[in-house]
């Protein structure tokens, strides 16, 4: 009883956090800090500093890790896929909606223009997470070179598949800094393996029978599984990704929708990889309504599965693998590669705005608000949706 007590109080909680966490991952970790530790008390503040390094290592929403793995360690397995179905509802909702609104406004033949103002201020929002992660993750010669090779390769490479390789090779390129590590005395491993293999096991089924069936669902599950399976350095790295595969390689949105959905995603509370929602339902346009909802759970589905099975798998023996240096060595490379994505996405991003003194005035002016002031994005968010009304 007392526990069931707990596990609701702790579900409510995050509920709470999923309609009041604005900012992104930055001002999300600040919250937890006060919300999960401070306030009540479900860890301590060196254990969430520790479970943000190891969401750190993983691909997917690092944020959205941390709430499931606490979720793990208070409850299991079950209870975490139960934190995270509480945790992205309300953002997943809200971007599935507004994929329908643009949806029918684009299949009555109305006018997108009030969208005309957020869309450079999009490209705004990503180009300050570019200078924020180049200010906090690129610090050596090797990372600088690292960045600028992937920053290259992705603005000239439409293919996504390409990806995934790049952040494998980033992260090779820097194993042999190992030595560089200090050494701990490590125990031997217990590996409990079946979150790993659920993981593999789904994205390869869901692969041969989207290639077997042709079925525009299940390839839009593989598609965004895959994505959240490979995507490292948070909400701001799914942007190249996403543009790149949805827009550029199969054209199921524009590049005005997607920098619309983009630019409203900063703007609502809860994880930003919500955005998959609303390129899930748009993909599905085709189908109705109906079709527009299911896309938008499908998406949220495979873009948030991947990361909650694989911190369930590495907390088991993170304990011990934390203490590998070739493991910590590895990270300076991944990072410094999703950097530079992330510097290609404002360019890929730039390319269709009109250009004109207005767009890059409301660029620079964004990016100037974000790093000089403390107005909040949604409120910058909303001035351009009232402007593009009125104006």
């Amino acid at each position: 009883m007392i526990r069931s007590i707990r596990y609701y109080i702790f579900l409510k909680d995050i509920f709470i956090l999923s309609i009041t966490a604005f900012g992104g991952v930055t001002a999300t970790f600040a919250l937890f800090l006060d919300y999960l530790v401070k306030k009540r008390g479900y860890l301590t503040e060196e254990e969430l500093i520790e479970m943000n390094a190891l969401c750190q290592l993983l691909p997917g929403p690092s944020s959205t890790q941390i709430l499931c793995g606490l979720a793990f360690k208070l409850g299991g397995a079950p209870f975490a896929f139960l934190t995270l179905f509480v945790w992205v509802i309300p953002a997943v909702s809200i971007m599935t909606v507004f994929a329908i609104i643009m949806s029918n406004i684009h299949s009555n033949e109305l006018s997108t223009e009030f969208t005309r103002f957020i869309q450079p201020i999009a490209v705004g929002f990503v180009g300050v997470a570019a200078y924020r992660i180049c200010l906090k993750v690129i610090h050596t010669k090797s990372s600088i070179i690292l960045l600028i090779l992937s920053a290259v390769i992705t603005v000239f490479t439409s293919s996504p598949y390409l990806f995934p390789i790049l952040i494998l090779c980033g992260g090779l390129a820097t194993t042999f800094k190992y030595k560089r590590q200090p050494i701990q005395k490590k125990n031997k491993m217990k590996i409990k393996w079946t979150a790993l293999i659920i993981w593999i096991s789904v994205l390869v089924l869901i692969a041969v029978i989207g290639g077997i069936t042709q079925s525009l669902p299940i390839r839009l599950l593989e598609n965004f599984y895959r994505n959240g399976s490979l995507i490292f350095g948070g909400g701001q790295v799914l942007v190249p990704f996403l543009y790149t595969e949805f827009v550029d390689f199969k054209d199921y949105l524009s590049s005005s929708e997607f920098l619309s959905g983009f630019a409203i995603s900063q703007a609502i509370p809860g994880p930003t990889f919500s955005f998959a929602s609303y390129i899930g339902a748009l993909s599905m346009r085709e189908y109705g309504v109906g079709g527009e909802i299911l896309g938008g759970l499908l998406a949220a589905v495979g873009i948030f599965v991947p990361g909650t099975l694989m911190i369930i798998f590495l907390l088991r023996f993170w304990d011990e693998l934390k203490k590998f240096r070739i493991i910590k060595a590895s990270l300076e490379g991944i990072t410094a590669v999703s950097s530079g994505m992330v510097v290609a996405a404002v360019l890929l991003l730039f390319e269709p705005v009109e250009s004109n003194l207005l767009n890059f005035s409301l660029i620079i002016g964004t990016i100037c608000i974000l790093i000089f002031t403390k107005i909040p994005a949604p409120y910058i968010v909303i001035a351009g949706l009232l402007a593009g009304f009125f104006f």
